[in-house]
């Protein structure tokens, strides 16, 4: 269910793992995890902290009901597909434009570098902005986001409720906007 959890990571589990937002589905909520040893250790050490809506129960029940439908509904490996299906769109259109230095990320969380030379890996910060002004004129709003302390790059993460259609129209509109934005660089493929 989790990044950690993803056998490319090498089996590295964190000691202390912090939960928000998408636990709960819009309410405002959040967790600390960690291992009975650690919780008992910082107990022991006097380390407390609470807040006035600790252990809320509305929060809490959401919270589970979430993790109840992520598991329910396979969310996590239709990530993974639907990720797949992303990242290999993307890289299409990194053969196809030279602007597109880097395709990186894992499941539906992507990052594409846009560079002003692939060799050097320049950021090209004017051309991600024009970029990406002209996919939101062509209609793209799901979460994609550029600014100028990405470098240049977008951070595309659409929601795990997208379907395959919606995923190839975002890609389509992301081909409409390089091929029609001066200083893309195509390749001819």
């Amino acid at each position: 269910m989790f990044a950690f959890q993803h056998p490319s990571n090498g089996g590295v589990v964190p000691d202390v793992l912090t939960l928000s937002k998408t636990l709960g589905n819009g309410l405002p909520l959040s967790a600390v995890v960690t291992s009975d040893a650690i919780a008992a250790r910082a107990r022991g050490e006097g380390f407390l902290f609470f807040t006035t809506h600790v252990n809320d129960p509305l929060p809490a029940a959401v919270g589970l009901k979430v993790l109840q439908i992520v598991q329910r509904d396979g969310l996590v490996q239709r990530s993974r597909r639907l990720g797949e299906r992303l990242h290999a769109g993307l890289g299409r259109l990194q053969e196809r434009y030279a602007c597109i230095g880097d395709v990186r990320g894992r499941g539906l969380m992507a990052g594409v570098e846009i560079v002003s030379d692939r060799e050097t890996k320049a950021p090209g910060m004017e051309l991600a902005d024009r970029l990406g002004k002209r996919m939101i004129e062509l209609g793209v709003s799901a979460n994609l986001a550029t600014l100028a302390s990405f470098g240049g790059a977008f951070r595309i993460a659409p929601p795990i409720t997208i379907s395959e259609e919606e995923l190839d129209l975002g890609l389509g509109f992301m081909e409409e906007a390089l091929r029609s934005t001066e200083g893309s660089m195509p390749t001819g493929r």
